[in-house]
């Protein structure tokens, strides 16, 4: 583990990306703890010609630049681990929290699994038995009476108008 050495604010780059992330009443709370206790986490940067380049911990950079230090601890990292590392939650409850909605997300998706499961055989059940009672190609549809079902549909205007006064239909 690379050992935490100071950086000078104004040399330090934060994408724009990220700039869009910021939380001011994160960085009030920060800037409050760097008050009383010190910056305890090191932020992390990469080399990028003559500037570096923020990878992790623009809360804090924030909270320092808002307190008027001109440097921050810092750990200086090679490009190619910046790039592949994993997204470290700022504060515990933040992650604790997004492991709580993972988990929850997790047993829903479960239930629903469950329940569409247990639902399955029972649709199969109740749309395969008129199949088997009815004719050969003709369409089953469960609303229709099974005297109708097994008429073959009229193949001209004046047939079905005739079909419907014979069955007290609408036409």
């Amino acid at each position: 583990m690379p050992k935490p050495e100071s950086f000078p604010i104004e040399k330090i780059f934060v994408p724009t990306k990220q700039k869009k992330a910021i939380k001011p009443e994160t960085v009030a709370e920060i800037a409050e703890s760097i008050l009383d206790i010190g910056q305890q986490a090191p932020i992390s940067v990469r080399l990028d010609g003559d500037r570096f380049v923020l990878v992790e911990g623009l809360h804090r950079l924030e909270a320092c630049k808002a307190l008027g230090e001109t440097t921050i601890l810092g750990v200086l990292v090679p490009a190619e681990l910046a790039e592949h590392k994993p997204r470290l939650a700022e504060r515990p409850e933040v992650e604790a929290e997004r492991i709580k909605m993972a988990r929850l997300k997790q047993l829903r998706l479960a239930k629903e699994a469950a329940e569409a499961a247990t639902a399955a055989p029972q649709r199969i059940n109740a749309t395969q038995a008129p199949r088997t009672r009815l004719a050969k190609g003709v369409p089953s549809n469960p609303k229709a009476s099974p005297g109708r079902a097994a008429k073959s549909p009229p193949k001209t205007l004046s047939a079905w108008i005739t079909q419907q006064k014979g069955s007290g239909g609408r036409y």
